[in-house]
């Protein structure tokens, strides 16, 4: 079980390098009001929901404990996160505070994932 659990994590990883990622190389293009939200950016963003779900689904079944409200307040991140970027996808530019918004998320649920115990 614990061989599944890392692989999920390290999808989970994936997940969000791919959504963060996406963010940072349209860094440039944001500041010129021409950022857009890259397929990258969905595709991580949804891996982390589906990932994230197992990993709480296989810890549990594991026996470990799962601070509930810390994957609430990270699912509800995650869930504005994934409603900018899919409603947005096809705009051809976002706006820099919608933009932004997304970079600053990602960057709260990683740390909220880092340091809330």
């Amino acid at each position: 079980m614990d061989v599944l659990i890392n692989v999920v994590v390290g999808l989970h990883i994936i997940g969000i390098a791919s959504l963060l990622g996406g963010f940072l190389t349209q860094m440039k293009a944001m500041g010129a009001g021409t950022a857009r939200f890259v397929p990258a950016m969905l595709h991580g963003a949804l891996t982390m929901l589906v990932t994230g779900v197992a990993l709480v689904g296989l810890n549990q079944a594991d026996g470990m404990s799962v601070n509930t409200l810390k994957i609430g307040v990270k699912l509800a991140v995650l869930i504005v996160i994934l409603g900018l970027v899919y409603v947005k996808r096809d705009d051809e530019k976002i706006d820099k505070a919608v933009f932004g918004a997304v970079g600053g998320l990602t960057v709260v649920n990683i740390f909220i994932a880092l340091l809330w115990h």
